[in-house]
């Protein structure tokens, strides 16, 4: 199915927002696969003691590989000591911000919320705006104009890309976010997705962040020292390389501007160490169209939905090499997209709205 080969404005403010409303594809309808309501339920059953868990885990590690970091400072040691705890700082802070997010982690609220504050100036990601940002995403995955959190566009971005490995771009644009925050401003796209209801508490998360932020770069004149700031706050830019290698296995090289998350949205099958740091999201289809189901559950919906979808990606690397094929490919061609043949007990695919405003299905990538 092919895109629109001429370069498209991805902002959600330009005239692409309008293009997607009228072709029907903003707040739309999506496809789900058939699963029995009872089974539903089964799973969408939400618990507290995989997330407190897996909680006391995350914490744990990351306070004994801090301690190893810090008795190895002013070694060669402390430098695979501090990735490693940048990874781990990063890596399941941004799976736990996003789970947590959901208010799906936990059953009750309040660890939710907690969990949620404080993996988001983790990675530095404002919670109210970012919680609103990702539920336009979910509303409107990968539809252009409509999805704040698009990671490249068409043909890809690749600068955008290689400095998202240590949270250069989107880093500063977020720091930047903040400071507007402190002063009561929200910049221009922020107004589209957050509620006016949500501005002042927007504000004060900010004035938060720039506290301890300051406090921080305190500690590191008052000590002589950015020993405090590798324990808070870089993190957020050296522990970034597994998050994006994780991100762009999401959507990337799928389409774009349709209504079926097995078209856009791909699942990849990943190692145990991988999938604690990720919390499942690596079952990322599964996630998409069903969102209330808490992460432990995601293989067994992984199960249950198999038979219609395309294959999932057998490990991340070869997930890495697909989306890069892609993207080299969209480089030439931006209407370049992966098709993915589906099993013959799947139902046909859904594209949902072509340029010429007619429904359109595809079974097998073959259009009807």
């Amino acid at each position: 199915m092919a895109s629109n080969p001429h370069k498209r404005d991805y902002s959600i403010t330009g005239p692409e927002n309008q293009r997607a409303q009228e072709r029907g594809l903003a707040t739309a309808e999506w496809y789900t696969s058939p699963i029995p309501r009872q089974r539903l339920k089964e799973l969408m059953k939400r618990k507290d003691g995989p997330a407190i868990r897996d909680t006391f885990i995350w914490f744990g590690s990351l306070a004994l590989v801090g301690l190893i970091a810090y008795q190895t400072w002013g070694t060669w040691w402390a430098v695979p000591a501090f990735l490693v705890y940048g990874i781990l700082y990063a890596t399941p802070g941004d799976s736990r911000w996003h789970e947590c997010g959901h208010g799906t982690a936990f059953k009750t609220p309040w660890m939710n919320e907690v969990i949620y504050q404080i993996a988001s100036f983790m990675v530095l990601r404002s919670a109210t705006p970012w919680r609103w940002s990702h539920a336009r995403h979910h509303t409107d995955t990968i539809i252009v104009g409509r999805d704040p959190e698009i990671i490249t566009e068409r043909p890809p971005v690749w600068k955008i890309l290689l400095m998202q490995i240590f949270h250069l771009y989107g880093g500063p644009v977020e720091l930047k976010r903040v400071i507007l925050h402190v002063f009561g401003r929200l910049d221009k796209q922020e107004r589209e997705y957050i509620p006016a209801s949500e501005y002042g508490k927007t504000f004060w998360e900010a004035r938060v962040y720039a506290f301890v932020i300051l406090g921080v770069i305190a500690a590191c004149i008052y000590t002589g020292s950015i020993l405090p700031a590798m324990f808070i706050f870089l993190p957020s830019f050296y522990g970034g390389a597994v998050v994006i290698l994780f991100g762009i296995t999401q959507h990337l090289g799928l389409h774009e501007d349709v209504l079926d998350h097995r078209l856009n949205t791909r699942t990849v099958y990943m190692n145990p160490i991988f999938r604690f740091l990720y919390w499942n999201m690596n079952y990322h289809t599964e996630h998409h169209m069903f969102p209330m189901v808490p992460y432990h559950a995601l293989p067994q919906l992984h199960q249950e939905m198999k038979h219609d979808c395309p294959a999932a990606s057998p490990s991340l690397w070869a997930a890495l090499k697909e989306v890069v094929a892609a993207l080299i490919k969209q480089k030439d061609n931006p209407a370049y997209v992966i098709e993915r043949p589906l099993p013959d007990t799947a139902r046909p695919y859904v594209y949902g709205i072509r340029q010429d405003g007619d429904e359109a299905a595809v079974t097998n990538g073959t259009a009807s």
